[in-house]
């Protein structure tokens, strides 16, 4: 089923799957931004930043514009930084779950360590 809505799903987020994509979107938040734009601000390589929105023009997740000689993008859609947003706040979470069992082993660790015999 190549055009079913998870295989849409699927290739949805394949495009958010690189991290060079990932920032590339997170700077565009601030607004359109040309290519030698991006890469000055990602520290990028033009050929990355090249490929990078390559794709994620292919999915339809940034638009172009076309000034002179330059091309400027821009997030095709702003739910995509609330989607950002949301990962984020999930991840945030995981690390806070995370951060509390390593707090309960390094203190059932420690109360370990002051039972044993000298």
């Amino acid at each position: 089923m190549p055009n079913s809505l998870e295989s849409i799903k699927a290739d949805f987020f394949k495009a958010l799957g690189h991290p060079a994509r990932i920032r590339i979107v997170k700077a565009l938040r601030a607004g359109e931004l040309s290519v030698g734009q991006i890469q000055e601000e990602l520290g990028l390589e033009q050929s990355v930043v090249s490929q990078q929105l390559g794709v994620l023009r292919a999915k339809g997740l940034i638009d172009p514009r076309r000034s002179g000689t330059s091309v400027y993008y821009s997030v095709a859609d702003d739910k995509v930084f609330e989607l950002l947003d949301i990962a984020r706040a999930m991840f945030d979470q995981q690390l806070q779950s995370l951060q509390a069992i390593a707090d309960e082993d390094d203190a059932r660790q420690d109360g370990l360590a002051e039972t044993e015999p000298a």
